[in-house]
């Protein structure tokens, strides 16, 4: 019996969550989920109703990314993606994009539902607090904590990548050539365009 993997394809937090599925070669059952209409048993595996949610074969439920991540690497890690920097710095990194530039990148997305700035600011902030650090790690690196990746790379990737898609011309120019290269090797992976084939999205049967 398969995991059961409830994904949005477009959700960053989906995106990295079968990121590392794939690179472990972990074999799901990919469920696509309309989010405005949420499957009956999506929510009874976690009302909270985001993804994405894997349900292993044990019964257990992992209901956030990280968590589904770790538990996919630590089955198989083929190219020491936990290793690949400390830890605990890795975690730090993973922890600031989660709740530092995740808020700010929204703003930025969305600046009309936050009028108290312009976008322009929104996205300044979100440089300093955040992407200006990433810029500098990756300045004299091809990945976050050296040759090869780590599972913070792609942790991160698909925020970075949805932050440069707000205004790709501007991306284009920004000061973030570092940041810029990297996420461009990121795009251009087997990798990414693996786990961003198209699915129908799920039914139930009957």
């Amino acid at each position: 019996m398969r995991p059961i993997l409830y994904s949005f394809r477009r959700c960053p937090y989906a995106i990295r969550a079968r990121l590392a599925l794939w690179q472990a070669g972990v074999v799901v059952a990919l469920r696509e989920v309309v989010l405005r209409d949420k499957p009956a048993h999506l929510l009874e595996l976690s009302p909270k109703g985001t993804v994405p949610v894997l349900r292993l074969p044990d019964g257990r439920v992992l209901e956030e990314s990280l968590d589904i991540m770790y538990w996919a690497l630590r089955q198989n890690d083929p190219e020491g993606w936990l290793n690949a920097g400390e830890g605990a710095e890795q975690a730090a990194l993973i922890t600031r994009n989660d709740i530092d530039f995740k808020p700010l990148l929204d703003r930025y997305k969305y600046a009309e539902r936050f009028p108290q700035k312009p976008a322009a600011l929104w996205r300044e902030a979100a440089i300093a607090a955040h992407l200006a650090d990433l810029e500098t790690r990756l300045a004299d690196r091809a990945f976050l904590f050296g040759d090869t990746v780590s599972v913070a790379d792609a942790a991160l990737f698909p925020f970075v990548r949805q932050f440069a898609g707000v205004d790709p011309a501007w991306f284009e120019s920004a000061p973030l050539p570092a940041l810029r290269r990297w996420l461009k090797a990121w795009l251009a992976s087997p990798l990414f365009a693996a786990v961003m084939v198209r699915h129908r999205a799920w039914q139930p049967p009957g």
